[in-house]
């Protein structure tokens, strides 16, 4: 590996364009753009304030400067430098700011969640959207870029519309079966749209595009329910992380349960590895949570497929040292990797089945099925990886500090030449 000079970062705003050319970093007010390749500056843009969100247009000709404070977004061209667009939402307030998939659309949320406007860089137009819900997760987009679903809440109830994204006309408005909506996500075929309800209801609810409920789970009752979802990249399987530690499987042909991972505390798997490569009874260290506090620290917060569909890695909060890895294909668990220090972030290599992951220390973690590695990043000052995106063509990391970022470049063939190196583990 090699590893770029360190840059400086605010509020871990750096973000790669949708074309892999260009790195967009915010440093408090300005924002950066430079070549991906070279890492030279290209263009350099002040905003009226502190940036505090920062997003490219799909087509990354355009860049979206959010300041919610002041109800402000500023949008930046890198095909004219000198031109650029102010949206100011005035004394109603700004909670969230989003591109539309086409790039030419900014959909703003208002304080309190009174509406979404809708504004146009090529006409000027403005819409409005009423009733959105505020939730865990309340618009989703289509993969295609075709449809939106947003999350509503009029008279007490939970609805959800569907929205055509080429004028916004309403396609579909319809009821949902949950108490406390929280969550609204497409599958990535955009076939099917998963709704899920708050905590203390575990209930996931799968609708068509048309509306139809084509089926519903629900796991148990009287206990806090559904932390995180997954979908895996085909569709195929639909991954529900739990308050109870489990991770349960849904098929895309019945919706029925297929498997459910749990997250022990004793492993005696002669099939499933740790991160030492112990074959043999291992004991994961566990953190009593304090239920009496809200967000208690337990349950299944963090969960990714590989692009490939073969892996999903997992993370149990009350057991934060350690990242599971399971098997698509065996329905069964594969490797622990077990850290010193609790996790902070995992994400897969878009391209190959990679893991990487940091704790927060100077090292960058990776693991693939030929072994795993652990790397020091040579950065003076004492660099520690808050964490880590990869680039869209998996040959290059992004390593975020508090305030600083590096790149971590992979050699060719790297990935069939790591070894296992455990210093840091137990």
């Amino acid at each position: 590996m090699n590893f770029s000079e360190v840059f400086k970062q605010s509020n871990q705003l750096c973000r790669v364009s949708p074309d892999g050319k260009y790195l967009a970093t915010c440093v408090q007010y300005r924002l950066v753009v430079r070549d991906v390749n070279t890492l030279q500056i290209l263009h350099l843009y002040t905003c009226l304030d502190q940036i505090v969100h920062m997003e490219w247009s799909s087509d990354s000709l355009f860049i979206l400067c959010a300041m919610y404070k002041r109800g402000l977004v500023q949008v930046w061209s890198l095909e004219q430098p000198d031109w650029y667009c102010k949206i100011d939402e005035g004394s109603i307030g700004l909670v969230s700011s989003r591109w539309s998939p086409d790039g030419r659309h900014i959909l703003n949320t208002t304080e309190f969640h009174l509406r979404v406007t809708v504004w146009s860089l090529c006409t000027k137009a403005v819409s409005y959207i009423k009733y959105p819900k505020a939730c865990q997760k309340g618009i989703d987009f289509s993969r295609d870029g075709c449809y939106m679903a947003l999350a509503e809440r009029r008279d007490c109830r939970d609805y959800v519309s569907v929205f055509v994204c080429d004028d916004w006309h309403l396609l579909r408005h319809f009821e949902t079966e949950t108490q406390d909506l929280a969550g609204v996500e497409w599958s990535p075929n955009g076939c099917v749209l998963a709704v899920w309800d708050s905590c203390l209801e575990y209930k996931v609810l799968l609708y068509s595009l048309d509306g139809r409920l084509l089926s519903t789970f629900s796991a148990y009752e009287w206990s806090l329910g559904i932390k995180s979802l997954a979908w895996s990249p085909s569709s195929q399987f639909l991954a529900i992380g739990s308050y109870d530690g489990k991770v349960r499987i849904l098929n895309h042909i019945t919706w029925k349960k297929v498997t459910e991972f749990d997250h022990p505390a004793s492993i005696n798997n002669t099939k499933a590895y740790a991160l030492t490569l112990y074959y043999s009874s291992s004991i994961v260290p566990v953190v009593k949570p304090d239920l009496d506090r809200a967000n208690p620290k337990v349950g299944v917060s963090s969960m990714a497929f590989s692009s490939d569909n073969r892996y999903l890695a997992t993370k149990n909060d009350n057991m934060a040292c350690v990242v599971w890895v399971w098997d698509m294909q065996r329905l069964g668990l594969l490797a622990v990797l077990e850290q010193t220090s609790a996790v902070r972030c995992f994400q897969w290599d878009p391209r190959r089945p990679r893991l990487a992951l940091c704790t927060g220390n100077a090292k960058l973690y990776l693991w693939s099925p030929a072994g795993c590695v652990s790397v020091q990043v040579p950065a003076e000052g004492g660099f520690q990886v808050q964490s880590v995106t990869w680039h869209c063509s998996g040959d290059s990391l992004i390593l975020l500090g508090k305030e600083q970022l590096c790149l971590c470049y992979m050699e060719v063939g790297e990935e069939e030449e790591e070894e296992e190196d455990d210093d840091d583990v137990k």
